[in-house]
């Protein structure tokens, strides 16, 4: 009985401590895209210029993953330190922003250096998690496990915008604060036990990263996280400047109408994503991976429909939409991952979740790239409806994989 006891301590602080490692460390994610409204101004960048500061991450998020995955370091190392190391250096690459003209090369640099070092916070800290799911009982907690880290992906990936609201029109606040959050939150993940769940190290085989996409089941997984990833890091990254520019359309002065975008922006993404997580990492354990994911869809990809036409209206309608989109757009993120761990032979989890990753997020720089020309084209009235074509498509896929015989192994048998 004191074993069993021990063990549920051990879980539940373990868990704890990589979700808070985890918000603390993503901090640094979207720190520029955070505080492009006040760059844009005060240094004329372009939105070309600014979708960089975004993309350069998510590049360098990819790379990291890639050689992550062929490397299979998730499978071969202490995630503990690996969490350790990436974060210590994301976070001084971060602060080094404060040091080199903002529309140098070197901005780049240290934006792609920073997601490089991502790719050992996210999907390691991930594994690290799933080291503690129960796979006894009538329902596994995969679900939910993976969700708290998804969470607190998505708080720490907001928590700039809070920031930034709070440290006034100097932008140096934000990328100091998130900073000091990321290399506190490194250290934090040395208090983590990890779990009885993980596997042997299997021997270096770089193929095995190539089962993301000849496993019928994976694939179809994975591209239902690719239609969520066209969807998720664009919104992620324009909506900042998507209710910025609404809200000055409505508010007579306008730093009152940025310090209310900036704090629904951290509502939206961060506050909307923790609630949209929790709840459908619960559920989906209990009524099914795929019915959670294609429902989840179905709402975000009607709120990326809709916002649009309420572009300079009533600013609390697109609050409501907006918080309704937040809790959508990520609700599935984790179940897409959890399939993974269920569907992948168990001695490659770590390789194959940093391989989806991997793909989701070299996606990610096509749907953000596109974005200001789309807005230049369009305007912001339609500029969103693009982004509804993933969750779309990502819906088809989860609803084939469904059907699919190894769908049995998703959640206890509840699909």
């Amino acid at each position: 009985y004191m074993f069993v006891q021990n063990m549920i301590n051990a879980k539940k602080t373990s868990v704890f401590f990589i979700a808070l490692s985890q918000v603390a460390i993503m901090a640094v994610w979207f720190s520029a895209s955070a505080i492009a409204p006040s760059l844009k101004h005060e240094f004329s960048l372009t939105d070309d210029q600014l979708s960089l500061l975004t993309s350069a991450v998510q590049v360098g998020f990819v790379i990291g993953s890639l050689v992550s995955a062929i490397l299979g370091l998730a499978d071969r190392y202490d995630p503990r330190r690996i969490i350790l190391i990436s974060g210590g250096i994301a976070s001084l690459a971060n602060f080094a922003i404060l040091f080199v003209p903002i529309d140098s090369f070197w901005m780049i640099i240290l934006r792609f250096l920073t997601g490089i070092c991502m790719a050992g916070v996210y999907p390691v800290g991930m594994k690290l998690a799933v080291s503690w799911v129960n796979k006894t009982g009538r329902y596994s907690d995969t679900g939910l496990l993976v969700a708290i880290l998804v969470a607190a992906l998505t708080l720490g990936s907001a928590a700039p915008h809070l920031f930034n609201a709070f440290g006034g029109i100097d932008w140096r606040f934000t990328i100091q604060l998130s900073s000091l959050a990321a290399i506190f939150g490194s250290f934090v993940i040395l208090l983590v036990r990890i779990g009885p769940n993980i596997k042997q190290a299997p021997p270096l085989k770089p193929k095995a990263m190539m089962l993301a996409i000849t496993i019928p089941s994976l694939r179809l997984a994975n591209l239902g996280y690719l239609g969520h990833m066209w969807e998720l890091y664009a919104m992620w990254a324009w909506l900042g400047l998507f209710l910025d520019t609404s809200f000055k359309l409505v508010y007579l002065d306008a730093e009152v109408a940025s310090f209310y975008a900036r704090l629904l922006s951290f509502a939206a993404i961060g506050l909307g994503g923790v609630i949209g997580c929790l709840i459908a990492g619960y559920y989906a354990d209990r009524i099914g991976r795929t019915t959670v994911t294609i429902s989840a869809m179905l709402v975000s990809g009607l709120c990326a429909t809709v916002i649009g036409f309420f572009f300079g209206g009533a600013p609390y309608v697109i609050a409501i939409i907006c918080i309704i989109w937040g809790i959508s757009i990520i609700a599935d993120s984790a179940q897409f991952s959890a399939s993974i761990t269920e569907l992948a032979p168990p001695e490659r989890v770590g390789t194959l979740l940093t391989m989806q990753t991997a793909m989701g997020f070299a996606l990610t720089l096509i749907a953000i790239h596109i974005m200001p020309g789309i807005v230049e084209a369009l305007g912001w009235n339609y500029a969103f409806m693009i982004l509804a074509i993933g969750p779309f498509l990502g819906g088809i896929a989860m609803w084939c994989l469904r059907s699919n015989p190894e769908a049995i192994k998703l959640a206890n048998g509840k699909k």
